[in-house]
């Protein structure tokens, strides 16, 4: 059996949303371990693949679930719209 922390460093959380040009997204992340969380994404327009980007966080130890998607949500966003 894996002790809490141990497995919390191992759960992946999906994430979804739409960027601010017009893109979805669907994919996941990973919940911080030693404040570090990872995620990757598909991105899509108008149904058809449009790219994948992955990236990380760090110094996320302290923040709440809800903070912490809006955090990686915020990322994505600017990983997307600054390679466009």
């Amino acid at each position: 059996m894996l002790d809490g922390d141990y497995a919390r460093n191992f759960v992946m959380t999906n994430i979804s949303g739409t960027t601010s040009n017009g893109f979805s997204y669907e994919g996941d992340y990973q919940l911080p371990g030693a404040g570090r969380v990872h995620w990757s994404v598909t991105f899509r327009h108008d149904g058809d693949f449009a790219g994948m980007r992955h990236g990380s966080l760090h110094s996320m130890q302290e923040v709440d679930a809800a903070g912490l998607e809006e955090a990686v949500k915020q990322d994505i966003e600017s990983v997307w719209t600054s390679s466009r």
